[in-house]
């Protein structure tokens, strides 16, 4: 956490303040620091109060741990496994500059090493030509094919046209661009519902997957982006991309207790392969510092 984890400023303020109010009062605060909202501080703050008591816990280790056990508890995991005997579709969201098109590429490269099958990469965010542009150049470099039309090109136009080109060609795997910012958030969701009740009616449902790309930096904000594009279309899934080792990351806590959608992969690095199936165990011993 920008050099310092939360575990190593826990210890710090343990050893001053050992379990008073102002203990409660700074451990809220550290919280909200590691990206876990306001909101979800609040509650676990209160629960660790009550087990505290409950259990007469003295010892920092034993507060860690029940800490820990706490924020394990609240994270919702999942795991990504295509249906090879049809055709899949995964819809990538997220805002602009969070890492979508890299997060499609990782995808599409893990994808094809885990189960030996190469992507279709539909170009469907035609409101930003370098977005069209890097899917292209990220389609190059793996050696997958790219569906795209013009900039400005009907977003949902382009996914239909790259359905119809797969199924014709017997592909199995689609990953979807979309865009991350129109000129308001009505017109985005307008827009991706209308992409959504396309691929509705050409995928099976359970073949169809929508997940969302959050920049681990981002901080707080990644809620809000959760909860605006899980309120339009439903979202399946999380990628936490620009995630190393000093990121905080702790919003995934709120997201997975206020929205329960399951954070699926992180994003560790620049390269092709540096996607990793989320784990829960690792991420919270990064987190504390364990």
């Amino acid at each position: 956490m920008a050099g310092i984890n939360l575990g190593t400023k826990l210890r710090k303020l343990f050893s001053v303040e050992k379990l008073s109010d102002n203990f409660f009062d700074d451990l809220e605060d550290l919280l909200i620091e590691g990206d876990i909202g306001a909101k979800s501080v609040i509650e676990i703050i209160n629960k660790l109060k009550l087990e505290i008591k409950k259990q007469k816990v003295k010892t920092e280790s034993d507060f860690i741990t029940i800490l820990r056990n706490y924020l394990s508890d609240t994270i919702v995991t999942g795991n990504y496994k295509p249906d090879l005997e049809e055709i899949n579709l995964l819809l990538i969201l997220g805002v602009n500059g969070v890492g979508k098109t890299t997060s499609i590429a990782k995808l599409a490269a893990y994808i094809s090493k885990k189960y030996n099958t190469k992507s279709v990469l539909s170009a469907g965010d035609t409101f930003r030509a370098a977005a069209i542009e890097q899917l292209v150049f990220h389609g190059n470099k793996l050696g997958m094919r790219v569906v795209r039309q013009q900039h400005g090109s009907d977003p949902g136009a382009v996914i239909f046209d790259t359905i119809d080109s797969a199924v014709s060609k017997g592909e199995k795997m689609i990953i979807a661009d979309t865009a991350g910012r129109m000129h308001n958030k009505e017109n985005l969701v307008k827009e991706l519902k209308k992409i959504d009740k396309i691929i509705k009616n050409k995928i099976e449902e359970k073949r169809y997957k929508k997940i969302l790309v959050i920049d681990a930096t981002t901080g707080q904000n990644g809620l809000r982006q959760a909860e605006s594009f899980h309120e339009a279309v439903g979202l399946d899934g999380i990628i936490l991309a620009k995630y190393d080792s000093s990121s905080k990351g702790g919003i995934v806590i709120s997201i997975g207790k206020e929205l329960n959608i399951p954070v699926l992969f992180l994003g560790t690095g620049e390269n092709y392969t540096d996607l990793v199936e989320f784990n829960k165990e690792l991420f919270l011993n990064n987190l504390l510092g364990l």
